[in-house]
């Protein structure tokens, strides 16, 4: 393929698990890019960020498992890596626990109502 086509002329599924609190953020940046179709959901997880401690009646518990959003953006005609950093920056606050961001190839797609394959199914 050509080097003017995003991704080498392949699918890219950008995935990132980031704070809830910045679902905002990255929807208006993803939105900016020219990348507004994402999936979105509601994750637990484990990480770098260190583990909570509360007190619920009287009794101490920990939460190391914290509430994540994880988001997915397919995309062939915008440049992959510009949506990663687009999620990146939107999503960083600097604090451990920001979250991460995946970049993957897409092997296939097929859009179920028309039934277009590939590049055209995105």
């Amino acid at each position: 393929m050509t080097e003017d086509v995003p991704n080498d002329g392949d699918i890219k599924l950008v995935m990132a698990l980031v704070r809830p609190d910045k679902l905002a953020d990255v929807k208006q940046a993803l939105a900016e890019v020219g990348a507004p179709s994402l999936t979105v959901t509601n994750v637990s997880g484990r990480g770098s960020q260190p583990a909570k401690k509360g007190q619920w009646r009287g009794e101490e518990y920990t939460v190391d498992l914290h509430q994540k959003v994880k988001i997915e953006c397919i995309v062939a005609d915008i440049p992959a890596e510009d949506v990663a950093a687009a999620i990146a920056e939107a999503a960083r606050t600097g604090e451990p626990g920001d979250g991460k961001v995946f970049t993957l190839p897409v092997e296939s797609a097929v859009q179920v109502r028309t039934g277009k394959t590939g590049r055209d199914a995105v």
